[in-house]
């Protein structure tokens, strides 16, 4: 399947790999692969996508927002505070006393073997990314295109159902609305 993928396409998912380990997330998930299309992607989509709200900070910002209410949500937090807990000053004395991002997820657990680098730190898809890139050659396939190119990548990521890119999206514009800019967007490029 990768010998189908475009430069632009490959360049998707080495970025996804790239917000993955930045994040220190122990696997390439879809809301990275997402990321990864919106770095790579050339400018006249890149203009298309920022019109329908789409941007690399953007969506960078609100997958931080989304991650660091994860462990605790707010009826968490409120219920803490009630007791006297403020879970901010919690965070602010922590990082007086050990150091900035202390309580951020840890580094992905080291996975080179005995020849150390040699073979690059590799970060594992999630099943639902390996999936997403699966639907990007049906997506290809379907409109009948010989190559894989990023935009067939985020078509499939809409296709995926991945609740948090799907949320990610759908804050700009539904997946359908999407679907149709980008298949206008690939006729134009035919």
């Amino acid at each position: 399947m990768f010998e189908r993928f475009t430069d632009s396409a490959r360049a998707a998912v080495v970025a996804a790999q790239t917000e993955a380990r930045r994040l220190r997330a122990a696997e390439i998930d879809v809301p990275h692969v997402l990321v990864g299309v919106l770095v790579v992607a050339d400018e006249p989509l890149r203009l298309l996508l920022a019109d329908v709200g789409l941007t690399i900070d953007g969506i960078r910002s609100e997958l931080a927002a989304r991650s660091r209410g994860e462990e605790l949500g707010t009826d968490d937090a409120a219920a803490l505070e009630a007791i006297g807990i403020d879970l901010d000053q919690v965070r602010a004395r922590l990082e007086e006393t050990y150091g900035e991002g202390v309580l951020d997820r840890p580094a992905a657990r080291d996975r080179r073997g005995r020849f150390g680098d040699l073979f690059g730190d590799h970060i594992p898809f999630t099943r639902d990314a390996k999936k997403v890139l699966e639907l990007s050659l049906r997506e290809a396939i379907a409109r009948h295109d010989r190559v894989i190119r990023a935009e067939h990548i985020l078509l499939g990521v809409l296709r995926s159902d991945e609740p948090r890119s799907t949320a990610l999206i759908e804050a700009h514009l539904t997946r359908e609305e999407l679907r149709r800019v980008l298949a206008t967007h690939l006729d134009a490029a035919a």
